[in-house]
């Protein structure tokens, strides 16, 4: 495999810490409201990573932490009249659901914040032992930047004040102005948590290594982890300032490769909050089935900024009913898992920094080649075994393809009517039985009367939405 290395600026081989194993870390949500479609654009990308790294033969451990300390959260919680917790566990849960709809896989570890401050203390205590911390009067721990000869090596950047990303107000005494809280101490009588330092809050900054350290760290290597992976905002600070901590309180690099994802727009905007056009997915999944719009936030290169759009989104979805409609000719054909020319031409194009590009390619051209022969005369029995096996894989791999055929065309379609569409079915399929074709053809125009395509096929009577 091929990975293009944010930090390095160039596509790199993957070699990995330990042979046949993929350590992967993700910056995840800060679970205070509803995730939007830059939550999904970087969930799906690594979900894809992981995938892949999966089909290449290697072990993956994949972690993705919950942000569940953070002054939104508790503003929220002040605002609704709630604790944090029911906050938290909402959005959490929220989220959760939404990715499944996406189709993204949960990660193999999920830490939160609130479960490792033991963690965090014990980074903030090597820190403080080594020299790159300080504590000011007021009771404050902050990073000391000027002690890591290396800061900005990751970044490749002069520091910029406008861009510093705190949770809260910087102190008077602070040492350098890079210099980055670990811990604040709280006095407003907010939410606090104990700690060897004060009662306070932990820096947005800390949770990660901290994490990193207890979950996948190889202490024996020169990097914590094989890749650490976020959106492209969070190269500078919050990675940067990951990436210093853990160097100076553990003497290893935390990651060997960093990949970061783009940016999604909407219409040609960047995609923020503070500039009113944020496109919550929870909306986008109302409109649209969950693996069109998996399809759609998939179908441009990871790290291309992406600009979401309601025309190309309904050309994405024409592209994904072609293979949809692939596998509606192959409807109640047999598993086959053998391997294909197409499966490992699938497999190299997305090795390569995942070029979804050349992969929607080949399956499109998959496609029109399977058409074309299936309707011409004859059997195609080996054909067939092949296109169930390479449908097979693309729904390993890429995630697409994953319904029944049928139901993938009933989005839109609320479950009311879909109940009552079953029972006009199995009513008209007895009324048949009974050789009551007065009554078999007023069922099947009642049926048709919902907008809907009604096909008898030797597997079952199906409908789709017109």
């Amino acid at each position: 495999m091929h990975i293009f290395d944010s930090v390095q600026k160039t596509k790199r081989k993957f070699e990995p810490l330990v042979i046949g194993k993929a350590t992967l870390y993700v910056c995840g949500p800060t679970v205070y409201d509803d995730a939007h479609l830059g939550h999904a654009k970087s969930a799906l990308v690594f979900d894809l990573l992981t995938r892949v790294f999966r089909a290449n033969g290697y072990e993956v451990t994949y972690a993705r932490n919950i942000t569940d300390i953070d002054d939104k959260i508790i503003k929220k919680a002040i605002e609704q009249k709630k604790d944090i917790k029911s906050i938290t566990d909402f959005y959490t849960e929220a989220f959760h659901a939404e990715m499944e709809q996406i189709g993204v896989q949960r990660p193999d570890i999920e830490p939160k914040a609130t479960e490792s401050l033991d963690a965090m203390f014990t980074l903030i205590q090597k820190l403080i032992a080594s020299g790159h911390a300080y504590k000011t009067s007021d009771g404050d721990v902050y990073f000391d930047t000027q002690s890591d000869h290396e800061y900005l090596s990751l970044s490749h950047r002069v520091q910029d004040e406008s861009q510093r990303q705190e949770r809260v107000e910087s102190s008077e005494e602070k040492k350098n102005p890079a210099d980055f809280a670990l811990w604040k101490n709280v006095k407003d009588g907010s939410v606090t948590f104990d700690s060897p330092f004060g009662a306070g809050r932990p820096g947005w900054h800390l949770e990660c290594s901290a994490m990193i350290e207890k979950h996948l760290a190889y202490k024996d290597k020169p990097y914590a982890i094989d890749i650490h992976g976020g959106g492209a905002d969070l190269l500078f600070p919050h990675h940067e300032n990951e990436a210093a901590q853990t160097r100076c309180a553990t003497k290893h690099e935390l990651a060997n490769y960093w990949m970061h994802n783009g940016f999604v727009n909407i219409d040609g905007e960047k995609m923020s909050k503070s500039l009113g056009n944020s496109f919550f997915l929870k909306d986008a999944l109302r409109e649209y089935d969950g693996e069109v719009l998996r399809f759609y936030l998939l179908s441009s290169h990871y790290r291309s900024n992406f600009n979401f759009n309601t025309h190309d989104l309904e050309a994405s979805k024409k592209r994904l009913d072609r293979l949809y409609r692939l596998k509606k000719r192959l409807f109640g054909l047999g598993a086959n898992n053998e391997e294909t020319p197409f499966k490992k031409e699938l497999l190299t194009a997305l090795s390569d920094d995942l070029n979804i590009s050349a992969a929607l390619a080949l399956i499109d051209e998959m496609i029109a080649h399977a058409n074309e022969t299936l309707d011409t005369a004859g059997k195609h029995k080996a054909l067939k075994k092949e296109l169930i096996a390479n449908l097979a894989y693309i729904e390993e791999v890429l995630g697409f393809g994953v319904k029944n055929p049928y139901e993938y065309f009933q989005f839109g379609v609320d479950e009311a009517t879909k109940q009552k569409l079953s029972e006009l079915i199995e009513a008209r399929n007895e009324a048949k039985k009974a050789k009551d074709f007065e009554r078999s053809d007023a069922l099947r125009e009642e049926i048709l009367s919902f907008g809907v395509q009604l096909m008898d096929t030797p597997h079952g009577t199906f409908w789709e939405k017109v």
